[in-house]
């Protein structure tokens, strides 16, 4: 006899299913059963926001749907971070969550809530399987709601009574097929070359959707076909190859920042794969340049972005047929390219500059100096993020992840344990504040039983940084976030990882390259001085004087 829970794992196995993440209950005990026969992972996390957390980079890295699990009630509710965090931030996800039985109830409503309504506002699809001979089916098209643009969770309820429930006459699985989507309509591309041709000064971004792991390759290459200097927002970093000597900088701030010269003389803005989710790039407004949008969907129109064009399609293939139209006819193509020298200098100014607790900028400049290009750092929340958007230059696609659509704390240890695991030949650092990464520190147990390579860097300043200083910089007294911490090194030797603490100017890249040589799971505390946030991110750019134009320069490599 074959029951509900083996047709689940059934149709996991056929979607090509290797591991679940989570924390089962009494109500997922004939899946886990089920499980156990299978050749899926199950991966036991201490918390179910680590699990979804997980699930969703999963998606995010590999473009298929990651899977997490949970029982009813106070676990499924465990999950609602994590379901947004993936909504927002366009990552495909299953969440399979329990319920108590359908057909009949002996326990009244103890610990039902209505999860599946609770969902709806933070899925693409939110759906209570109620037989067993419909799950093929709706497994079969949860991932393919999941997986089509735009990307992103989905739930599905398994009630006891329906998960143990017995047919000898199973239903069959519903075997996933490839689905290609269309290029833009050739009138979509004439339109936007005409403009680009137009152009007097033109400018590329790269938004979130640029990061697809499909599209690297196009992308690159559209870039170099193009020869237009282009900027990234927070999560398009890394999505061209590095050099091309293209790369202007990085939209960390909406306004002021030392991209902003280059993104304030632009008359045109192709915004390729632009998500609305991410805070704004740059204000749109009157006198400002045109915008083309070229997307996998239609773009949402927003106070502060409103296209004058789109270019919608299979983002790869139509940007290939834009450049056929435009290689070598672009006169204008590098009107902005000399503005680049001056820009990435200012960036990077004071980044090795020896004092004791480090600044942001000297963090990011060791962290670069030992992870090499493919390495991945998957930063927290905090305001580290801004320092690491500016300053930390990719060269691979999705070798920075950052959420900058929900911007949750929590999720930087969960996401680098899941790209560890994804790429166990790679280095991975996860990069957290102290106030993120004690809200899912639990989870350096699960990194420990799974054998991780992976080094967790703590900045330490006892405090709510970003909250606190944006408490600063709106003349409130400092007041209300800051806490204690424990002992680091000791906390991460309690889980049986290695703990470390630097405790000197030139000692984080020495530090972390013992870590990494070393193998195994190493939590490495750093202080941190924040004081740099104010004099940098607010008094400098107030005060800075738009570049005059230079010659470009190969010293710098995307």
């Amino acid at each position: 006899m074959t029951k509900g829970s083996d047709l689940l794992v059934a149709a996991l196995e056929n979607e090509g299913v290797e591991r679940i993440f989570g924390v089962p209950g009494e109500e997922n005990l004939d899946v886990v059963e089920s499980l156990r026969r299978s050749r899926i992972q199950l991966v036991l996390t201490r918390h179910e926001q680590s699990a979804a957390f997980m699930a969703a980079t999963y998606g995010r890295l590999t473009g298929r749907a990651g899977v997490c699990i949970s029982t009813l009630g106070p676990g499924a509710l465990n999950l609602v971070t994590g379901a947004a965090y993936a909504q927002l931030g366009a990552m495909p996800m299953i969440m399979i969550t329990g319920q108590k039985a359908i057909r009949t109830s002996r326990q009244a409503r103890f610990q039902i809530v209505d999860v599946v309504a609770t969902m709806k506002p933070l899925t693409k699809s939110s759906r209570q399987i109620v037989s067993a001979a419909s799950i093929p089916t709706l497994v079969r098209d949860a991932f393919r709601v999941a997986q089509e643009e735009r990307l992103g969770p989905v739930l599905l309820e398994l009630p006891e009574d329906v998960a143990g429930e017995e047919t000898d006459d199973p239903p069959p699985l519903v075997p996933p097929h490839p689905v290609d989507l269309p290029v833009a309509h050739p009138a979509a591309l004439d339109r936007a070359a005409a403009m680009i041709r137009a152009a007097g000064r033109p400018l590329v971004m790269l938004g979130a959707a640029a990061s697809r792991p499909r599209l690297s390759a196009a992308l690159s290459e559209f870039v170099r076909r193009m020869g237009i200097p282009f900027f990234n927002t927070q999560m398009g970093k890394g999505a061209v190859a590095g050099g091309s000597n293209l790369y202007m900088g990085t939209a960390a701030l909406s306004e002021r920042d030392y991209v902003h010269q280059a993104i304030d003389q632009a008359d045109l803005i192709v915004a390729i794969g632009h998500d609305t989710v991410e805070k704004p790039p740059f204000l749109m407004g009157p006198g400002g340049p045109q915008v083309i949008h070229v997307g996998y969907t239609p773009v949402t129109v927003e106070q502060v972005f409103f296209p004058h064009a789109e270019v919608v399609g299979d983002v790869g293939p139509s940007l290939a047929l834009l450049a056929d139209r435009l290689e070598g006819k672009v006169k204008t193509a590098s009107a902005l390219l000399p503005l680049r020298e001056a820009i990435l200098r200012r960036i990077m100014d004071r980044a090795t500059e020896n004092r004791f607790p480090l600044t942001p900028q000297r963090i990011v400049h060791d962290v670069r100096q030992v992870i090499p290009e493919d390495g991945i750092v998957a930063l927290d929340n905090g305001m580290y993020k801004i320092w690491f958007a500016r300053n930390y230059r990719t060269h691979v696609a999705n070798t920075l992840l950052l959420d900058n659509a929900l911007a949750t704390m929590g999720a930087g240890l969960p996401s680098a344990m899941m790209a560890s695991m994804l790429y166990s030949g790679r280095r991975v650092l996860a990069v957290c504040g102290d106030g993120g990464f004690m809200m899912n520190s639990q989870e350096l147990e699960t990194a420990v039983r799974l054998s991780l390579n992976l080094v967790v860097l703590i900045l330490d300043d006892q405090a709510y940084g970003m909250i606190r200083w944006k408490q600063a910089v709106d003349n409130f007294p400092d007041w209300g976030l800051t806490f204690g911490n424990p002992d680091f090194a000791k906390y991460a030797e309690s889980y049986g990882a290695r703990g470390w603490r630097v405790e000197k100017a030139d000692g984080l890249a020495p530090i972390l390259e013992a870590a990494f040589k070393a193998g195994g799971v190493h939590l490495v505390a750093v202080p941190v001085d924040y004081s740099e946030n104010t004099r940098v991110l607010v008094d400098e750019l107030r005060q800075a004087v738009p570049a005059g134009p230079q010659n470009a320069s190969t010293d710098y490599t995307d």
